[in-house]
Order: C-alpha cells, then sequence, then structure tokens
C-alpha cells in the first residue's frame, strides 16, 4: 500500500505555469503506475497524464498535450505535473493516484490509491 500527497496547487493568471508533485510514502515507489485527474466544477473527473512504474512511457489526454508534462523521480518518491500555457479551463481540483499495474493505466477503476487532492484556479 501507498500513502499519497499532492502539493503546488495554488492561483495563477492565465498564461502561467504551475507545477504539482505527488509524495508517496510506505510501499516502494516505483511499484506503482501514477496517474494525474482532476474534477472542474460541474463536470465528471478524467485523466489528465500518466506515467508507467519507471517513467519510460507516458499518456496525455488530447486538450492538454503539449502543455503538460508528467514525470517522476523514484529516488524522491514523487511524481510532477508540470503545467504550462494554464487557461481558465483548467480550473480544477488534482488528484494524483497509483496502480499496481505495471503499465500506464488509462482506466479509472485500475487506480487504488488516492491523495486528497489540491486545487488549481486560473484566472482570465
Amino acid at each position: 500500500q501507498v500513502q499519497l500527497v499532492e502539493s503546488g496547487g495554488g492561483l495563477v493568471q492565465a498564461g502561467g505555469s504551475l507545477r504539482l508533485s505527488c509524495a508517496a510514502s510506505g510501499r516502494t515507489f516505483s511499484s506503482y503506475a501514477v496517474g494525474w485527474f482532476r474534477r472542474a466544477p460541474g463536470k465528471s473527473g478524467m485523466l489528465v497524464a500518466a506515467i508507467n512504474r519507471t517513467g519510460g512511457s507516458t499518456y496525455y489526454t488530447d486538450s492538454v498535450k503539449g502543455q503538460f508534462t508528467i514525470s517522476r523521480d523514484n529516488t524522491q518518491n514523487t511524481v510532477y505535473l508540470q503545467m504550462n500555457g494554464l487557461k481558465p479551463e483548467d480550473t480544477a481540483d488534482y488528484y494524483c493516484a497509483a496502480s499496481s499495474g505495471y503499465a500506464v493505466q488509462k482506466i479509472t477503476g485500475s487506480y487504488g490509491y488516492w491523495g486528497q487532492g489540491t486545487q488549481v484556479t486560473v484566472s482570465s
């Protein structure tokens, strides 16, 4: 099992950048694939980026390709989401989640461990 804590959210102007961090404790972090999800007010949650155990394979939803970058540093037990060129529509609660799978996981049900979330607000 693993415990996850997100940080790095906040208020930023449109066009700005934020880097979210997902810090893990417990089971060796390299044993988990990780995803970043977001849920905007009035909308369902969605997977925005995912990474496999080693960091050698990633996935992005079409709307954030070229804008967001997911990475991990297993020596620091941390996964990052670098968000550039932020837009008001990126405003949401962002969650990291861990899966026991090996490869990139694209299905919500594959993730068994979830953080508490961090708020991102992009002003216009």
